[in-house]
C-alpha cells in the first residue's frame, strides 16, 4: 500500500495501472477511421469489415469469467503479464498480414489478450487502495481512460493517412508497459479458492435481480451502438460517402469522445438535480436520430 502522505500519481504502481488502462481502450477507436482504406486496400465489403470489431471483442464477451478466477487464484500480475504481451505481438501479426481471413483470426487472438486488461487494472486498483483513496485512484484512471479514447482515434486517423495498417502497429506499446508491470509492480496479491462452479453461482445469484439485469441489457445496447453505429458504420460513411480522409474521420470520432468526457466529469454535478435512472433515459434518447 502506497502512504497517504505520498502523492498519489506519483505511485509506481499506479503509472503501470495507467499503462494497462490506455492499452485497454486502444484495439478499437484506434483501427476505425482507417475502415474506408481498408475496404479499398483489402477488396472487402463494408459489412466484411466491421468482422474486425466483432472478432476483437467477442473473446472477451466468454472469457472475462474465466479471467476473474484465473487471476484470483494466481495473481494479477501472472494473467496480466501474457496478455500485454498476446495483445502486442498479434496487433503486430495484424500490421504484416494482407489476406483477410488471417487478419480475422488475428483480431480474435488481439482480442484474447485484451480480454482482460480492463477489469484487472480496476481490480489491480480495487487491490492497491482503500477508502479515499481508492475513489481518487478510480477518478485519476478515468481521466487517463478519456485521454485515450479521445486521442486514439485521431492518431490511427493520421496513421492510416500514411497506410491502412500503420494504425495496427500501436499496440506493440504494451510490451514496454509489460516490461515496467514484470520489474515495477509489487503489492501483497490476494488469492481465492473460489472455483467456477461458485463463481458462475454468485454472478448467477446477481443476475436475478431485476436492476441488474436492466443494467446489463442497457450497457449490451450502448455497445451495440458505441461499436456498430458509431465506430464502425460512421466511419465507412464519412469515408466512402463524403470522402473524408482518416484524419479527419479520427477527428470527428475524437470530438465525441472529447464531448463524452467532458459530461462525464459533470456526472456528479448533474445527480444533484436528475435522478440517475433519468440521465440514463436522456442519454438513449439523445442518442436516437
Amino acid at each position: 500500500m502506497q502512504s497517504p502522505q505520498v502523492k498519489l500519481y506519483k505511485d509506481r504502481n499506479l503509472q503501470i495501472v495507467f499503462g494497462v488502462t490506455l492499452m485497454a481502450v486502444l484495439g478499437v477507436s484506434s483501427i476505425t477511421p482507417a475502415f474506408p482504406r481498408i475496404v479499398e486496400e483489402l477488396n472487402i465489403s463494408r459489412t466484411d469489415v466491421g468482422m474486425l470489431i466483432t472478432a476483437f471483442t467477442l473473446p472477451g464477451v466468454f472469457l472475462s469469467p474465466f479471467i476473474g478466477i484465473l487471476a484470483d487464484r494466481f495473481g494479477r500480475k501472472r494473467i496480466l503479464l501474457p496478455s500485454l504481451f498476446l495483445f502486442a505481438l498479434a496487433g503486430m501479426a495484424c500490421a504484416l498480414n494482407k489476406d483477410f481471413d488471417t487478419l480475422i483470426a488475428l483480431r480474435a487472438v488481439q482480442g484474447i489478450g485484451a480480454a482482460g486488461l480492463g477489469a484487472l487494472s480496476l481490480t489491480i486498483l480495487a487491490d492497491l487502495y482503500l477508502g479515499s483513496r481508492r475513489a481518487e485512484a478510480m477518478g485519476l484512471n478515468a481521466s487517463v481512460l478519456s485521454i485515450g479514447t479521445a486521442s486514439y482515434p485521431l492518431i490511427g486517423g493520421a496513421l492510416a493517412t500514411l497506410a491502412w495498417n500503420y494504425p495496427f502497429f500501436l499496440p506493440l506499446a504494451a510490451i514496454p508497459i509489460g516490461i515496467f508491470a514484470l520489474f515495477g509492480l509489487h503489492y501483497p496479491e490476494p488469492r481465492s479458492a473460489e472455483g467456477l462452479r461458485e463463481y458462475l453461482g454468485s454472478a448467477w445469484g446477481y443476475m436475478k435481480n431485476i436492476r441488474a439485469i436492466g443494467a446489463f441489457m442497457g450497457g449490451f445496447v450502448i455497445f451495440i451502438i458505441l461499436y456498430g453505429s458509431v465506430l464502425t458504420y460512421l466511419s465507412l460513411y464519412l469515408g466512402l460517402s463524403f470522402g473524408a480522409p482518416p484524419f479527419i474521420i479520427g477527428l470527428i470520432l475524437s470530438s465525441m469522445s472529447i464531448t463524452t468526457g467532458i459530461v462525464s466529469s459533470q456526472l456528479g454535478r448533474m445527480i444533484k438535480s436528475v435522478s440517475i435512472t433519468n440521465l440514463a433515459k436522456l442519454g438513449f434518447v439523445a442518442h436516437m436520430p
